[in-house]
């Protein structure tokens, strides 16, 4: 399992290795957390946020991803999957980016879709 140091490495080999235009305007960029944070849409503890997009009047647009939720769910994989997961993540986020950017919302859709199917499958659903 990667440290957060270790973690931190690849987020930013991660970026520096994307285009420059898909962080246009997101002027906070892309920060690491070391917290586990659980989704308020959850029916028990095992719905984790890995990363989140903000764009914020104040304080702009920038991505949070959030290690221990990311160690937490992808504690079986060994460094090199655990990495592909990271990005995968960065990647989901820097999409909610864009689309905003486009006045898009299909991730949007696409992630309510997902958390459908989280409850449908879920044996604390409540029918």
């Amino acid at each position: 399992m990667m440290t957060l140091e270790q973690t931190e490495e690849a987020l930013h080999r991660i970026v520096d290795g994307l285009p420059p235009e898909v962080f246009v305007d997101l002027n906070g960029g892309v920060l690491l957390r070391e917290e586990v944070k659980l989704s308020e849409n959850r029916l028990a503890d095992d719905l984790y946020v890995l990363g989140e997009y903000h764009h914020k009047q104040i304080y702009g647009r920038y991505i949070i991803i959030y290690y221990g939720s990311l160690k937490r769910v992808y504690r079986h994989l060994d460094d090199e999957r655990f990495e592909e997961e990271l990005e995968r993540v960065v990647k989901h986020e820097l999409t909610h980016h864009l689309e905003n950017r486009a006045k898009e919302h299909d991730l949007e859709v696409e992630d309510e879709r997902s958390l459908l199917h989280y409850y449908a499958r879920h044996p604390l659903r409540e029918d």
